[in-house]
């Protein structure tokens, strides 16, 4: 994983990924870069608690000095996004990370995360 600070170029590829992943999911979608204080999953839990609408919000938080990757989903999100889905991204981005591709594995992740947490379609039968 890279340890400098993103490029505008990334910064705006991340952005444009994060607003569909939020247009397809209607979920937010928050992500940290940088250096956690403390124990890296109570200060994901932190920062995911001082966003606007933490029920409805995933957090990703990534340390790339301490090779530390958190998800943190609030209570709406996780009537869809399962523990075991959260997971299996959290897996993607990690196998991206190791060969290099941060901005790469965050996008997967961001897009795998926005699948799952999309509420399923209710079709309404006329009765």
């Amino acid at each position: 994983m890279a340890r400098g600070d993103l490029n505008a170029a990334e910064r705006a590829d991340l952005d444009r990924t994060i607003r569909a992943a939020e247009q397809s999911s209607r979920v937010e979608f928050s992500v940290f870069r940088g250096i956690s204080e403390g124990e890296p999953r109570a200060f994901a839990q932190s920062l995911h608690a001082a966003l606007p609408a933490p029920d409805r919000t995933v957090l990703i938080m990534l340390d790339p000095v301490a090779r530390a990757l958190e998800v943190v989903t609030g209570a709406e999100v996780r009537r869809h996004l399962t523990d075991r889905e959260a997971k299996l991204a959290v897996v993607t981005m990690q196998t991206a990370f190791a060969d290099g591709d941060e901005i790469g594995g965050l996008k997967r992740g961001i897009n795998l995360l926005s699948e799952y947490a999309r509420a399923p379609q209710t079709l309404h039968a006329e009765g």
